[in-house]
């Protein structure tokens, strides 16, 4: 900016540029009458808590007034009762027009927020996982009317995942909510929801170039050879005492997006859900991870601790205790470590996909399935000559599953054609005569594990709009 402003006379603390947003959206932001003095401001402000401090934007020439300043108060919550109270309010007696009020932009906002933002409204906690949506109200209506509460769940079993969003009617008890609810909720203001405006195929092409973000290249989770950062796993190591749990609680010193979140664990296979969050009291970057199972959670954990993104910057990932016993989650952790171990062996022998098969014998019993998804009992499929009325797009990860898998995979859903991968790449495709059934498909597999595989199961492009696209010359 290259106006220069006047702050607040009478010394007192006044932030320094680092500081401006600790805590977040304490500090507004006015469109006012050039002819409207500091005094009025301070007057009219302070009502609403502690000032810090008070800039005036000038014209860096003539020294006047722009009609735009900016109040910086000590709490989030009085600078949002700041904004609803006095948002199209007159100064001034003699002031026919009425004063605007925002919450100031910061740096991990892209603009300044009016009282109707719901990204000023809404808040993350985390909860015990036995908590209802009856219980949520009860512990954050003190703060102010709640419009809604919901518990984030599993989409197969339902179980709450011990995570869940409270929104207000107004900005001000949101902040408060935060400010003042118990430490262990670690309540934050809730991201907005991103939405995907590109294609699935296109998406996943391009995540395949994020090798730019220094990660290493995507390989089978668990080889024979077990990973240095299990070999320490002994009774008498200390960390076996802190809490295993498949979520992950992830700090940086530098902000960071859902998509960058989602691009750098996501390299471990298994990644359920992330979110980002912010931080009332830093300017600090706070993200949860969940992964399906237990292994993929470890993994992650000893494997990005400390990883430097971007450059320079080394993210903290650590364990949420989510009250599950632990000998449990080692125990499922050590079945699906096999799992991944015989898949890999399959995939790079396919000789060897006879020694999946119990009893020893091949050809007579179908594919072994290891996964949680309630899968439909097996039906016939298609002719090859019956026409296609969709195809699906599949990615694996972190290696496709044998075809003789996927097939008694896909066939269950009735109507299957063909389904076959894509030669050298973790991709492959399903043909189907039945609409209802690729989409039974897509609503049960997609984001499923299958056999230690994470598969991502979505609507193809037409043939048409394939062939138009640019080829790839790299």
């Amino acid at each position: 900016m290259d106006e220069a402003g006047s702050s607040a006379s009478g010394g007192g603390f006044r932030p320094g540029v680092d500081s401006l947003d600790e805590p977040p959206n304490s500090r507004i932001f006015l469109v006012i009458s050039k002819y409207t003095p500091e005094s009025v401001l301070r007057e009219r402000f302070s009502p609403f808590g502690e000032i810090q401090d008070i800039w005036v934007v000038r014209d860096k020439h003539t020294k006047e007034s722009k009609g735009i300043a900016f109040v910086k108060f000590a709490r989030s919550s009085q600078a949002c009762r700041a904004m609803e109270e006095m948002h199209g309010q007159c100064l001034g007696p003699n002031d026919s027009k009425p004063i605007k009020v925002f919450i100031a932009q910061s740096r991990s906002s892209g603009s300044h927020r009016d009282v109707e933002d719901e990204e000023l409204t809404r808040i993350f906690v985390m909860i015990p996982k036995s908590y209802t949506e009856e219980d949520l109200r009860e512990k954050f209506k003190v703060y102010g009317d709640i419009e809604y509460c919901s518990i984030i769940k599993n989409k197969v079993t339902g179980e709450s995942k011990g995570l869940g969003y409270v929104r207000y009617l107004k900005p001000s008890q949101a902040a408060q909510a935060i400010e003042n609810c118990d430490r262990s909720f670690r309540a934050i203001l809730a991201e907005p929801k991103n939405k995907a405006s590109e294609s699935s195929e296109q998406d996943y092409y391009s995540n395949m170039r994020q090798e730019a973000l220094g990660h290493e290249p995507r390989v089978n989770m668990f080889p024979f050879e077990q990973p240095s950062e299990f070999t320490s796993f002994d009774k008498n190591d200390n960390r076996g005492q802190e809490a295993i749990s498949k979520r992950l609680s992830v700090v940086s010193r530098v902000p960071f997006t859902e998509e960058q979140l989602f691009s750098i664990f996501d390299i471990v296979p298994g990644l359920e859900y992330c979110e980002v969050q912010r931080d009332p009291y830093s300017n600090y970057g706070h993200g949860v991870v969940q992964y399906f199972n237990v292994a993929s959670a470890i993994y992650a954990k000893y494997k990005l601790h400390g990883f430097q993104y971007p450059p320079g910057n080394r993210i903290g990932v650590s364990f949420i205790d989510d009250g599950s016993n632990a000998t449990d989650l080692l125990r499922k952790m050590a079945t699906q470590m096999v799992a991944a171990q015989l898949a890999s062996m399959v995939w790079n022998n396919p000789s060897q996909q006879q020694f999946l098969q119990f009893g020893g014998s091949s050809g007579t019993q179908l594919p072994q399935i290891q996964t949680d998804v309630v899968l439909p009992s097996c039906k016939k499929k298609a002719p090859p000559e019956t026409p296609v009325k969709e195809r699906l797009f599949i990615v694996f990860n972190p290696h496709p599953l044998p075809l003789d898998v996927l097939e008694d995979i896909f066939c269950r859903f009735g109507n299957l054609i063909e389904v076959y991968l894509v030669s050298g790449k973790n991709v492959g495709y399903a043909k189907y005569a039945d609409r209802i059934s690729a989409n039974d498909a897509i609503a049960t597999l997609h984001g499923k594990i299958l056999n230690g595989v994470r598969l991502k199961v979505m609507l193809a492009d037409s043939p048409r709009e394939e062939s138009n696209k640019r080829q790839r010359t790299y």
